[in-house]
């Protein structure tokens, strides 16, 4: 249950200002919601089945502490990725304004190869490697999928009462706090 509520935590806040969470924006105001979200969570479950796999065998194969500050330098370095922040390019653009009958599958393929490499693929690697596998995977999924879909229902309202600024460097906090507190845990366990 911790796990899942770490993941979640971690992933949800990883998301926001994300390139796929602005690709989720675009999407939905062209295919809707539902086949959106719906894309979203077959992608996101699947990319994140990997990482937590991954995760769970450099868990098992190397020792904790030196996993265990790799993992917080690498929230360090999410914190210093999410401040930075992230954009649209031209060719997500265009995937995002591509229509057809398979609205789906051009979603569903659009966040698989966007999440790939992602520092939400990565953050799930990491927590997998010290936490339970299942809690690991559905956190971090259903914390993303949460992300995107407030993203979608609430967009435009959020960006006029909380600017994105705000949230952007919540987030990027956030990863600080967690990579420091990683560190230490390595240094001093």
């Amino acid at each position: 249950m911790s796990a899942l509520a770490l993941s979640f935590a971690v992933i949800f806040a990883a998301e926001f200002g994300d390139k796929s969470q602005l690709m989720a924006l675009a999407f939905a105001a062209r295919h809707g919601l539902r086949t959106v979200l719906g894309a979203i969570l077959l992608a996101t479950a699947l990319v994140h089945i990997v990482s937590v796999a991954l995760g769970v065998v450099l868990g098992a194969t190397l020792p904790q502490r030196p996993i265990g500050f790799v993992a917080g330098l690498a929230f360090l370095g999410f914190g210093v990725w999410t401040l930075r922040g992230d954009s649209l390019d031209d060719d997500d653009e265009a995937r995002a304004q591509r229509t057809g009958r398979s609205a789906f599958w051009l979603v569903f393929g659009s966040f698989l190869l966007a999440e790939l490499g992602d520092k939400t693929m990565l953050a799930t690697i990491a927590l997998a490697t010290d936490h339970g596998w299942f809690g690991t995977w559905l956190g971090s999924t259903l914390g993303m999928v949460a992300a995107d879909g407030i993203a979608i229902a609430a967009g435009a309202a959020t960006a006029r009462i909380i600017p994105p600024h705000v949230i952007q460097r919540t987030a990027a906090a956030l990863f600080l706090a967690f990579g420091v507190w990683l560190c230490v845990e390595a240094v001093i366990a």
